[in-house]
């Protein structure tokens, strides 16, 4: 499908959803920027929100495209390295709000992005974002990935109402959010995987529609690693557009499952440690990408393996999650009792639905798969084993899950095996 027949939505979907997309326009290449003094007319004060270094890069390109309807020109400033999506932010662009603003309009990646798409739904107004990178897959999803009380949380808000993507500027942007946003796409593969596994025990809803259409888009750029890898134009709008095709996939369920699963858990994991001990961590889509490899392996395992139920000790449970969340502990130790799968046993229906567990299982890439599809992209997984040690990403592999109310594989391997 293309991308104008994506955003009018599935009415005749086998899975008896609706499915829609709130998206007006969407344009990717290298004129994008030219429909966007067209999409602004009838705006007369617009807040315009971006950071030092997107300012730099389109900001000011965009300034001068709307200077005339342009209310504020909002330039976040960055809490250590990067700007982080919390509290402070949020009231930063709440503050710029005035009772006559419009339109907020993102000129940004991820951060921005999710800041622009949570404050525009809270206030009651649309947002638009020009998109500097092809780093993740939020731009067109009804989700906005905040940091609130030191949490990964991620909020039901709104797209925004119309994106551009120059891609003379994607193809640009640092490798590394290249290679995030290429990352990000590979690790579908895990969190398709973890959708139907969650199916099969859980009878969570399914589309496979949906999963199609993301699996399409997986695939489309796993052929393109190399030319991504070397900044070839037309590969980077693929990518792009890759990244915005899962976005609207995900708008059509209404939530992040179709792109988002056990690879994701483990990488919010090691941004919150990071954030919590002011310790380096990857790129939100680099961590995906490694952090795939990862539940690949626990895929394979868990195959030759016979499933028996461990017995939960909650006070060794808690301990750790103290230790590893610090001032976070509480929230996920809140989060966790409210949904109970501690509590829950369901021993008898995993040894009824073992071998078409592991069939499912068997469908997603082996490790050595996905760690050569991360290497044509320039991504080198020792260096995710030298940042993290074995310790962390142990700890990672066993409380990840924890920090979700999503069932994934770490969830099977850590109650079962």
């Amino acid at each position: 499908m293309k991308m104008e027949e994506l955003t009018k939505g599935i009415k005749d979907c086998e899975c008896k959803r609706e499915h829609a997309c709130p998206i007006d326009c969407i344009k990717i290449g290298s004129d994008a920027l030219s429909a966007l003094s067209e999409m602004c007319q009838g705006y007369k004060k617009i807040l315009l929100v971006s950071d030092v270094n997107t300012q730099k890069v389109c900001g000011e390109k965009v300034y001068k495209v709307l200077e005339n309807v342009i209310e504020t020109n909002l330039i976040l400033t960055p809490q250590g390295e990067d700007v982080i999506p919390n509290e402070e932010k949020i009231a930063e662009i709440e503050e710029a709000i005035t009772d006559d603003t419009q339109l907020i309009i993102g000129v940004g990646s991820g951060v921005i992005n999710d800041l622009c798409k949570y404050v525009s739904h809270k206030n009651g107004l649309f947002y638009y974002i020009v998109a500097t990178a092809p780093s993740m897959d939020g731009y067109a999803s009804v989700g906005s990935a905040l940091i609130l009380e030191g949490m990964k949380v991620t909020l039901n808000a709104r797209p925004p109402k119309a994106i551009f993507a120059d891609t003379a500027v994607l193809k640009d942007a640092p490798m590394e959010m290249i290679q995030a946003g290429y990352g990000d796409i590979m690790g579908k593969y895990s969190c398709l995987n973890d959708w139907r596994l969650s199916t099969l025990i859980n009878g969570e809803y399914f589309c496979e529609r949906v999963y199609d259409l993301t699996m399409d888009c997986v695939k489309k750029v796993e052929k393109l690693a190399e030319k991504i890898k070397d900044r070839d134009e037309e590969a980077v709008g693929a990518l792009m557009e890759a990244l915005v095709v899962v976005g609207i996939a995900m708008s059509y369920v209404d939530c992040s499952r179709p792109a988002s699963g056990s690879e994701h858990h483990l990488s919010h994991f090691f941004e919150i440690t990071g954030i919590l001990n002011n310790k380096k961590y990857f790129k939100h889509g680099i961590d995906v990408a490694y952090s795939a490899v990862v539940t690949a392996k626990l895929r394979e395992n868990l195959i030759k393996s016979t499933p028996i139920k461990k017995q939960f000790d909650r006070e060794l449970w808690e301990k750790e999650i103290r230790r590893i969340y610090k001032t976070s502990a509480d929230g996920v130790i809140a989060l966790q009792d409210k949904m109970g799968w501690y509590e829950k046993d369901d021993s008898d229906l995993i040894k009824e639905k073992w071998e078409d567990i592991k069939a499912v299982l068997a469908e997603a890439p082996t490790a050595e798969q996905t760690r050569a599809m991360m290497e044509r992209a320039g991504l080198d997984f020792s260096e995710f084993e030298e940042l993290y040690g074995k310790e962390k990403i142990e700890d990672a592999v066993s409380y990840a899950k924890d920090l979700k109310d999503r069932y994934s594989v770490l969830w099977l391997n850590y109650l079962y095996f």
